[in-house]
């Protein structure tokens, strides 16, 4: 059984949801990120995700930009990144996901990546603009590698292509919430939830599903994970609270950690 998978079958025997961290590796500097990542793990988050900096992000909005653009300048490289992945798995008992750009692998070349992405025990793997029709080499060599495949789709995505993506994602399916690009919003709206529930019906069997974009409040956490989802990925709240305290680093890791304990509270699942 693959890391992904068995977090979510404790999880469940736990009766909760998953929270999955985002982290733009090297934001704000490289020394900070371990601090960072501990920060979080030690508030509750149950799956770490990694962003490889990119220079041109284009699912993400502001926040997460400024955060890639002081990484890039403090010289985060994509194998640094997972040589850092390799670090914390081996410190922590959570899978450790990347997310990147398709560029990235491409140039560091499919074989090449993966391989090396197994040897610093990379769970999975995340990239918003690879399709899934022009996936299959990338599936491949990715589960040659036992790696799984984390898709996304959209609340535009239609009821066929849907099911496509469920059946060719492995660890799970990302559904990105909301139109648009990642960051916090005050609210979550009803084409959200109608959106998670006719994902909810297409994907039951074929793959576990996790919410992300938007969510950066409790109740958002509460309302998704009693849609039945497996999980919600937090990445621009805490890239929020980071950037709102850089001049005060005490200060930043407690905020992460009490805002980490938060959300993850709000994953526990109600008895009936």
């Amino acid at each position: 059984m693959r890391a992904i998978e068995a977090k979510f079958r404790d999880l469940e025997n736990r009766n909760e949801g998953a929270l999955i961290g985002y982290v733009t590796c090297g934001y704000p500097t490289v020394e900070y990120t371990l601090e960072v990542v501990d920060a979080l793990i030690n508030g509750g988050i149950d799956m770490l995700e990694l962003g490889i900096p990119f220079s041109d992000p284009i699912a993400d909005g502001p926040v997460i930009q400024r955060a890639t653009l002081r990484a890039l300048k403090s010289g985060m490289k994509p194998r640094g990144v997972l040589e850092l992945a390799g670090r914390i798995a081996m410190k922590y008992s959570i899978p450790v996901l990347i997310l990147t750009y398709y560029n990235i692998i491409y140039r560091m070349g499919l074989e090449k990546f993966f391989r090396f992405a197994k040897k610093n025990r990379v769970s999975g793997v995340i990239v918003p603009d690879l399709p899934v029709e022009e996936a299959s080499e990338y599936k491949v060599t990715a589960d040659k590698y036992n790696i799984d495949t984390i898709f996304l789709a959209a609340p535009s995505t239609s009821n066929e292509r849907l099911k496509r993506i469920a059946e060719y994602s492995s660890g799970f399916l990302y559904l990105v919430s909301v139109f648009g690009v990642t960051g916090a919003r005050d609210k979550l709206r009803e084409e959200s939830i109608r959106f998670i529930k006719r994902a909810l019906s297409i994907a039951v069997g074929k793959t576990r599903l996790a919410v992300g974009f938007g969510i950066s409040k409790p109740e958002h956490v509460r309302s998704i994970i009693s849609t039945g989802v497996d999980g919600v990925i937090v990445g621009s709240k805490f890239i929020e609270v980071i950037e709102r305290n850089l001049n005060n680093r005490d200060r930043m890791l407690m905020k992460l950690r009490e805002t980490a304990r938060k959300l993850k509270k709000a994953t526990i699942k109600l008895s009936n």
